[in-house]
């Protein structure tokens, strides 16, 4: 009868070097061209900016609707296009602070 497998008493096993943890979780990070793991903006930068963006496209939006009723540019089309753009921009802005919300108040939810 052949053997199918063998187990080696552990005397014969090699042992492997102790695992350096710091250097896998060091290894894990994203490095960037030059080496150095990316810093990025603080998330309340980010969102600021993006307020900033959803402000602006609702004041040009009033600017072109404002012009077209007074007569100044006959293109309704682009009130119509720059009014849908300030809405969706505001969409994607109120579902983001719904996450970050949500995120947060399942943070506090979880047990220390």
């Amino acid at each position: 009868m052949a053997i199918i497998g063998s187990a080696l008493p552990l005397s014969s096993q090699m042992l492997r070097p102790p695992v350096d943890i710091a250097s896998m979780r060091d290894a894990a990070v994203p490095k960037g061209p030059s080496g150095v793991a990316p810093t990025g903006g603080q998330f309340g930068d980010i969102f600021e900016k993006l307020v900033t963006d959803v402000e602006n496209k609702q004041s040009e939006a009033s600017a072109v609707t404002r012009s077209v009723l007074i007569g100044e540019n006959p293109n309704l089309h682009q009130s119509v296009i720059a009014m849908q753009e300030a809405s969706v921009s505001f969409s994607l802005m109120l579902e983001v602070r719904n996450k970050v919300v949500e995120s947060y108040q399942e943070l506090m939810r979880m047990p220390v």
